[in-house]
């Protein structure tokens, strides 16, 4: 189960990372002048597809509940004020959690039966 969680918070990075790669790109291509490959038609405008483009990826991010991040605020106080010690994930610790729970296969598609 931590694989799958472990697994799936990595791909989301990756995409989020992959998004504001592909913003910085068409930025860069905005400010550079090197928007000619962003007309489809004949009868596109390059600049105006480029700068659409731009402003579409933004609108690419992830929006978080503005509850989840006052309770990432409240984490963060109570870490910097010592209330809270946090427990570093190390490459070993997962490896440990792996050698327990590897051969446990989950399908998160199936809905889980009570015994």
């Amino acid at each position: 189960m931590i694989k799958i969680v472990k697994d799936k918070l990595i791909r989301r990075l990756n995409v989020s990372l992959l998004s504001h790669i592909g913003s910085f790109r068409i930025w860069r291509d905005l400010m550079t002048g090197n928007y000619k490959d962003y007309a489809l038609m004949w009868y596109d405008d390059p600049y105006e597809e480029c700068v659409n483009w731009f402003w579409g990826t933004l609108g690419d991010d992830d929006t978080l509940p503005k509850e989840f991040l006052e309770g990432l605020l409240v984490q963060v106080a109570q870490i910097e004020s010592g209330e809270v010690k946090p427990v570093p994930l190390t490459q070993e610790m997962f490896d440990k959690l792996e050698d327990l729970v590897g051969d446990i296969e989950v399908n998160l598609s199936e809905k889980l039966e009570e015994e």
